[in-house]
């Protein structure tokens, strides 16, 4: 990692509420609002920007840890900020805090963290994973 990434350096991601981000199940819309799992996916996303500029060509990040409290609704089509902000670097992981907010309503806060790998090593993970399933998908023939 680049010695630019310090604590204290901020990223933010604004989206507008439309169905697709709405929590549905089987298909079927449950509510017309903004999902705890858009809202943990503009969190990782704003995360990923307090980190991209700073790693360095050898290097990716990748998602560890994801904690959310969902506090509040944002409809159909209200525009939702999410700010993530680094709060702890230690060692190879990144821990941000990340808030969603529409308006002055506080949405959603919590933590995400990411390790920063050589992506050398992160493809050899990468690679011993889809030869597990090879392997458990030949078992089964």
């Amino acid at each position: 990692m680049k010695a630019s990434l310090q604590t204290g350096n901020t990223a933010e991601v604004e989206v507008h509420v439309t169905e697709d981000m709405c929590p549905a199940f089987d298909g079927v819309i449950v509510h017309r609002v903004y999902s705890t799992w858009s809202m943990a996916h503009h969190m990782e996303l704003a995360a990923r920007k307090v980190l991209a500029p700073h790693l360095d060509s050898d290097e990716e990040g990748i998602g560890e840890h994801l904690s959310i409290d969902h506090i509040a609704p944002a409809v159909l089509g209200t525009t939702v900020h999410v700010r993530a902000e680094a709060v702890e670097l230690v060692g190879d992981r990144v821990t941000c805090e990340v808030t969603a907010w529409e308006g002055d309503t506080l949405l959603g806060r919590g933590r995400q963290v990411q390790r920063v790998l050589p992506r050398a090593a992160l493809d050899r993970i990468i690679d011993r994973a889809a030869q597990r399933r090879c392997v458990e998908g030949s078992e089964g023939s």
